[in-house]
C-alpha cells in the first residue's frame, strides 16, 4: 500500500508559526507517513530546514522530507551540518529531497552560478556524505559534527524532470522525488535503468506529490498556484490550477496513478493554511 505524506503550508503567504505547528501536530496524529516542505529563496515562504526543525519539535512519528531543497544555491558544509542537526533533533527522521533549481532569481539572490549546477550538486552530495560518515573534511580541517542518528546520514532523493536528473537519481541517490504525476511510469523505468547500470544493490525509492485543497478552500488553492507559477506567464499559471487535487475522487485517482507506476509514497502539498484540510485528507484516505 502506498504511503501518504502531507506538506506544511510554509509557502502560503502570511502563514503564522502557530499554524505551521498545528499542521505538524495534525499530520503526526493522522494516518500519514511524512511531513514535507517545498523550497524557494526569492519568495515569501518560510525557510525549509527551519520549518522542519519546528515540526520536529512537536512530532514523534512522521518522517521529515524536503521536496525538494534547492541544493545548488546552498553551501554544502553548512547544509550538511544543518541536516545532521535536524536528524539529531528528530531522532533520525530526516530524508533529504534535493534538486538543482531552475529559477534564475533564486541564483541571483544568493550569488550562485546556474552554469554547471548539476555537477556542483553531485559534488555537494559527495561532500555531505563524507561529513555524515565522520571523515575529516580536509588535512587541516578535521571532522564536522554532529553525527547524524541515521548511519551515513539522511537518505537522499533527487528531484527534477529532465533526463540528467533522472539518471543522477539512479546513479548516486537513494531514490527520486517527483513534483507531478505526469510520466510517472517512464520516470520509474529511467531511474531504475540508471540504478542497475551503475551496478547498485537493492531498489531506489520513489516519492511523488500533488497540490491539494478541498471544499470551500479549493479556489484559494487555485489562486495560490496562479501566484506561484506566475513567473512562467499567465497561461502557464492558469494551467497550473488544473494540477490541484480538490475532491475525494481526485485524491484517490492521484494515489492510484502513483501506486500503479511503482511509487512508494505521495505527498499532498498544502496550498492554504486551514488545518482542517489535514483532517479532511485523513478522512478521505482512511
Amino acid at each position: 500500500m502506498i504511503k501518504v505524506g502531507v506538506g506544511l503550508p510554509s509557502l502560503v503567504e502570511g502563514v503564522k508559526g502557530e499554524t505551521l505547528l498545528k499542521w505538524a501536530e495534525a499530520i503526526d496524529e493522522g494516518p500519514f507517513s511524512s511531513i514535507t516542505v517545498n523550497d524557494r529563496v526569492v519568495y515569501h515562504n518560510l525557510e525549509s530546514i527551519m520549518a522542519l526543525g519546528a515540526a520536529a519539535a512537536v512530532t514523534k512519528r512522521v518522517r521529515l522530507l524536503t521536496t525538494s531543497l534547492i541544493g545548488s544555491v546552498r553551501e554544502p558544509v553548512m547544509l550538511a551540518k544543518q541536516l545532521a542537526t535536524l536528524d539529531v533533533i528528530s531522532n533520525g527522521r530526516v530524508t533529504l529531497g534535493i534538486g538543482v533549481g531552475g529559477r534564475p532569481n533564486d541564483f541571483a539572490a544568493t550569488g550562485a552560478e546556474m552554469h554547471a549546477r548539476g555537477k556542483r550538486l553531485e559534488r555537494s552530495i559527495e561532500n555531505m556524505r563524507r561529513i555524515w560518515r565522520g571523515e575529516p573534511f580536509g588535512e587541516n580541517v578535521g571532522k564536522i559534527g554532529p553525527a547524524p542518528v541515521q548511519t551515513g546520514g539522511p537518505p537522499i532523493l533527487i528531484g527534477g524532470r529532465d533526463e540528467h536528473a533522472l539518471k543522477r537519481a539512479g546513479r548516486i541517490a537513494d531514490g527520486y522525488i517527483a513534483g507531478s504525476s505526469a510520466g510517472a511510469k517512464g520516470i520509474v523505468e529511467t531511474v531504475r535503468a540508471a540504478w542497475q547500470e551503475a551496478g547498485r544493490p537493492g531498489e531506489p525509492v520513489f516519492k511523488g506529490a500533488t497540490y491539494f485543497a478541498f471544499g470551500d478552500d479549493a479556489e484559494e488553492g487555485r489562486q495560490y498556484l496562479r501566484n506561484y507559477y506566475a513567473f512562467q506567464g499567465a497561461e502557464a499559471a492558469n494551467n497550473a490550477t488544473q494540477r490541484l487535487t480538490a475532491t475525494p475522487e481526485q485524491a484517490h485517482e492521484i494515489i492510484k496513478v502513483y501506486e500503479d507506476a511503482g511509487f512508494d509514497e505521495v505527498s499532498f502539498w498544502a496550498t492554504v493554511g486551514n488545518v482542517e484540510q489535514v483532517k479532511r485528507l485523513a478522512d478521505i484516505i482512511g
